[in-house]
């Protein structure tokens, strides 16, 4: 007998939420159950935009999913504000919670979703995709080697993209009553987590906001920085922006080797992903080149880095559903450090890129 899927319903229906229902659905253990949305009209014309089977369950409002006793998850891509109202009603009525990010507006907000989901027995995990993709685990091996790696010195990251006129009146990133933290929290979320792998999640001791963050004119980011510190000096820096060219570097130095690639956050081909190494490696005698050229590591998956991000949660679900077995706690702890780093920079912003010590 097959083993039975997990039943997603999905709470929404923002852009994001196209594309991780295409993860849903590639996911060889899940599948979408239920889609609600603000009304019948909503739910209906999403799940004909986007292909979906018409055995998908609809309905006009997010409690009637909750309510559906054969829903075991939900997925929320609704605007960060929202978060804390839903995520909490969720575990409250058992439902397993993949998170849309940044998951809360403050780490306050997030402990109170923390709580309700270790009350209730609930998965949570938040949507950073990058990190399921076989590529992380094969950069991990890398800064964990000594010999080709050495010690972590410092980390940047960076995540830019354009955005044209209409986003900067109407997309929600760039509202206040929605997602308060703007460029921060929408693509600093990011590079912040890719900053705290790097170092194994070991917090710094320090977060000091670059000068010349652009707001709106109703306080939202649009485009920022920040640079941490660690009490042994490791450095790191990263750049968001809503303003720029599209950028996803990340740029790992240790004493001995460099990792370095273009696409952390979603690669340039949805079947492979490459990364670039050097290890050792020195200039020529007269400084006329280096003596050894970066090395490429091409990785490949045969399911996109989303679909990987929901059959890893799905397989966690299953194993408290179907075994008797406890949530994850690494996903809510991981996302809690996270979210505690993006709120000490969200605050040296509005203190004037004063440093705030953690």
């Amino acid at each position: 007998m097959a083993e039975e899927r997990v039943r997603f319903g999905i709470l929404g229906c923002a852009n994001i939420a196209r594309k991780n229902s295409r993860g849903i659905n590639k996911s060889p253990n899940s599948l979408i159950y239920a889609i609600g949305s603000r009304s019948l009209e909503k739910a209906a014309a999403f799940v004909s935009a986007n292909n979906l089977s018409p055995e998908v369950k609809l309905y006009g409002s997010y409690d009637e999913v909750l309510d559906d006793p054969s829903v075991d998850a939900v997925y929320i891509p609704l605007p960060t504000s929202l978060h804390l109202e839903w995520a909490v009603k969720s575990a409250q009525k058992k439902k397993h919670i993949l998170l849309e990010k940044p998951p809360a507006l403050s780490v306050k907000e997030l402990d109170i979703i923390i709580e309700a989901c270790n009350t209730n027995d609930v998965q949570l995990m938040d949507g950073t995709m990058w990190m399921h993709h076989p590529r992380t685990h094969k950069m991990k091996q890398l800064l964990g080697n000594p010999d080709l790696f050495g010690n972590l010195n410092s980390v940047h990251s960076n995540f830019t993209f354009p955005s044209p006129a209409d986003f900067f009146q109407n997309n929600i990133r760039v509202k206040p009553d929605l997602d308060a933290l703007g460029a921060l929290g929408d693509a600093g979320w990011y590079c912040i987590r890719a900053i705290l792998w790097a170092n194994d999640y070991q917090m710094p001791q320090s977060v000091t906001a670059l000068p010349g963050s652009v707001v709106n004119d109703a306080g939202v980011i649009l485009d920022c920085g920040a640079i941490f510190h660690w009490q042994d000096g490791r450095v790191a820096t990263f750049s968001c922006s809503f303003l720029g060219g599209i950028s996803m570097d990340l740029i790992v130095n240790g004493s001995k080797g460099v990792l370095r690639l273009h696409d952390f956050l979603i690669p340039y081909e949805e079947d492979s992903a490459s990364y670039f190494a050097t290890s050792n490696v020195n200039l020529t005698q007269l400084h006329t080149g280096w003596d050894s050229k970066p090395s490429e590591h091409l990785v490949m998956t045969e399911l996109p880095q989303e679909s990987l991000m929901i059959q890893e949660f799905a397989r966690l679900v299953k194993s408290v559903r179907d075994s008797g077995g406890k949530p994850d706690p690494q996903w809510p702890a991981i996302t809690r450090k996270t979210q505690v780093l993006l709120n000490a920079v969200n605050t040296s912003i509005q203190e004037g890129s004063l440093s705030v010590t953690l």
